[in-house]
């Protein structure tokens, strides 16, 4: 199953939201459960450089089930993934990637915001993933 358009839309209006709130013109990306890319906004002012970033937190978080910050958490040198983010065409290793999962557990695609610092994306994140999803998947064997 994949995140809906209008899912998609409601989860980018939430993160929108949070953006104005925090004053961080952000650029927001879902993608579907395939990570390819189901809806995107680009606010005003923010960074062309964040198009490319929040598409690839969104794939990151996907791609594994996990928060991208917890990719890389697990890919600094001497860790198990240490490199991984050259894999994919480019993976995005620190907050603001999360993966939106259904009532059911099941994986439905993700969410990625940059713009701002990492905590600040991070927060944007959650509010886009908290109307249509939730964050926690069960435990994985790379988790900590």
């Amino acid at each position: 199953m994949h995140v809906t358009y209008e899912q998609a839309q409601q989860a980018i209006d939430a993160a929108v939201k949070k953006a104005d709130e925090t004053g961080v013109p952000s650029c927001i990306a879902v993608v579907d459960s395939g990570a390819n890319l189901k809806n995107f906004r680009r606010m005003n002012g923010a960074w062309v450089g964040s198009i490319d970033v929040a598409i690839k937190k969104a794939k990151t978080a996907c791609y594994f089930a996990m928060p991208s910050g917890e990719i890389g958490k697990l890919s600094q040198p001497g860790g198990s993934l240490y490199g991984i983010e050259h894999s994919n065409e480019g993976l995005i290793t620190f907050p603001g990637g999360l993966p939106i999962v259904d009532q059911e557990g099941v994986l439905i695609g993700a969410i990625g915001v940059s713009g701002g610092t990492v905590e600040n994306d991070q927060l944007v994140a959650q509010a886009g993933v908290k109307v249509v999803g939730v964050c926690d998947l069960p435990r994985h064997p790379w988790r900590t």
